[in-house]
């Protein structure tokens, strides 16, 4: 291949989603206790028992780059697909903040999460990472993707939710999803570019 065939057709982008986290999401609490139980949610590995997915695995083994959040549960994913290769991890990937709104009441940790996201992208950032920072985040996010994938496949395992910001961020400058896995543990997307170099939206 040429150089100049070489750069005008960068490597795929997958992103995936970390696996199950060891954190039980049923349990019962107030939002303040769901603050608690975020913070140990960002602290915690994935539940034991897991196995990354074959075709996961080889998709990773394709990447001339590996990413991860720098959160325990995107690294332990990524070491489990990465064969023991470098991953390089960059806080730029963590998810984006859930903040409880401050309400009464006892729900799962699971309901909070929906309170909470809903509460965030209505601009109730409580002090943390608001939306348009995030959407900001993102976007020098996916471009650091792109810049990665010049040199070949990237493989990044970050978070359900900043992955899907990733998506309008990567659109906007002509990648498109050729393979949606959807959004749960162990998914991922793939993401390859279908708009010339250098053209303009």
């Amino acid at each position: 291949m040429t150089e100049t065939s070489a750069s005008s057709a960068p490597g795929q982008i997958v992103i995936a989603r970390h696996g199950e986290p060891d954190a039980d999401r049923y349990e019962r609490m107030t939002w303040r206790g769901y603050e608690r139980w975020w913070d140990a949610y960002d602290e915690a590995g994935l539940r034991a028992g897991q196995s990354a997915p074959a075709p996961l695995i080889a998709e990773t083994r394709q990447a001339q780059s590996i990413f991860a959040s720098t959160l325990p549960r995107a690294i332990a994913t990524a070491e489990a697909c990465a064969g023991g290769r470098e991953i390089a991890l960059d806080s730029q990937y963590v998810e984006a903040p859930l903040p409880p709104p401050q309400m009464p009441g006892r729900f799962q940790a699971r309901t909070w999460g929906a309170f909470a996201r809903c509460s965030w992208w209505l601009g109730h950032a409580r002090g943390r990472e608001t939306r348009p920072q995030a959407e900001r985040r993102a976007d020098a996010a996916a471009q650091a993707l792109i810049d990665a994938a010049q040199a070949g496949p990237v493989s990044l395992f970050a978070h359900g939710w900043f992955n899907r910001m990733l998506r309008p961020a990567l659109a906007r400058r002509g990648w498109v999803c050729v393979r949606d896995g959807g959004d749960t543990y162990w998914a991922w997307r793939r993401y390859e570019l279908k708009k010339p170099l250098g053209s303009r939206s």
